[in-house]
């Protein structure tokens, strides 16, 4: 059976129309066609059904799409091990994380790395926690660096977890000890990071558990804007603990919820189909020793009034 011809049903599949995976496999459409015709004499099987301008599966397309990924994935793997072959210690290694991820680890991290291995060119793509999924399972990157997503495809390197934390202008003097209950967040506009994040989705769950409906002020895709506007006291900002916060002059106390901290598992992930190079295995080593070290990157900041008890505690000395 040509691959060409499975390649060309997936793309199909996958974009619905002949001309979006004649762009996507840079050929004609009538040899694209051509292709499909080929393909569904030789199966004796109707693939498509056309509605429209697009085409959409049949029953047993839909099967056959599934067969034919499982046989494109191993078909892949083999040429991974090839490759891995060939050039033992050195390589292209792609690495999938958030933006805020990059900015707070790996940028110190790969120049250290980069020392140990300089014959390991890291190549990194920003992409969330369910947008690294298909790039994994594709092979467009060998890790993603995430929320652990509890999915039995992907083995991972867990990590210390991730905490929701609240920053705001100083002179709000938020919460008590370093931490506030989620319910008293309520009556603040709050600054969230959009759905995508994993972040936000453990914050819009535990205001669910708490039967909370918070005051959302601004929704971004991009941390240090809201950082920015809670710094001048537009609201409060809802961040992760992973985030570096000192360039801003911030207030900063751990959210919790019946007295416990709303914290969440990170993780190093990488589809159980693929075979990680050494480089790579070195490399989830080696990172997530340093994670363990690093992690958490931001803290609650101590208010005044704490300050204030903790030098009234401190005994007094003695008068000579």
């Amino acid at each position: 059976m040509d691959l060409r011809r499975l390649r060309t049903f997936v793309a199909v599949a996958e974009l619905g129309t002949v001309s979006k995976a004649a762009l996507r496999l840079r050929i004609t459409q009538p040899a694209l066609s051509r292709q499909i015709m080929d393909l569904q004499q030789e199966l004796r099987l109707r693939l498509f059904d056309r509605v429209g301008r697009g085409l959409v599966l049949t029953a047993e397309g839909e099967q056959f799409l599934a067969d034919c990924r499982r046989a494109l994935a191993h078909i892949d793997t083999l040429g991974e091990r090839a490759e891995i072959l060939r050039r033992g210690g050195r390589g292209v290694l792609k690495v999938a994380a958030p933006p805020h991820t990059i900015e707070s680890v790996l940028s110190i991290f790969l120049p250290r790395y980069a020392e140990r291995f300089p014959n390991v060119r890291v190549k990194l793509s920003e992409a969330l926690g369910r947008e690294q999924t298909p790039m994994l399972e594709s092979g467009e990157v060998h890790i993603g660096i995430r929320h652990d997503q509890s999915d039995p495809r992907f083995e991972s390197r867990v990590l210390p977890p991730d905490e929701i934390l609240a920053a705001f202008a100083p002179s709000l003097e938020l919460g008590r000890a370093g931490v506030i209950d989620i319910g008293r967040l309520a009556s603040y506009p709050l600054l969230l990071l959009e759905s995508g994040y994993s972040i936000r989705r453990l914050f819009d769950a535990a205001c669910r558990l708490a039967d909370v409906e918070p005051d959302v002020l601004l929704e971004s895709r991009a941390p240090h804007t809201l950082l920015a506007l809670a710094e001048a006291g537009q609201g409060v900002a809802i961040i992760p603990s992973l985030l570096q916060t000192n360039r801003h002059k911030l207030g900063i106390v751990r959210v919790t919820h019946r007295r416990k901290p709303i914290r969440e598992r990170f993780a190093i992930q990488w589809d159980k189909r693929r075979p990680l190079p050494p480089y790579a295995e070195s490399f989830c080593e080696a990172l997530a020793e340093y994670m363990r070290e690093v992690l958490p990157i931001t803290h609650p900041t101590e208010s005044k009034m704490d300050g204030a008890r903790k030098q009234s505690a401190l005994p007094k000395s003695r008068e000579r």
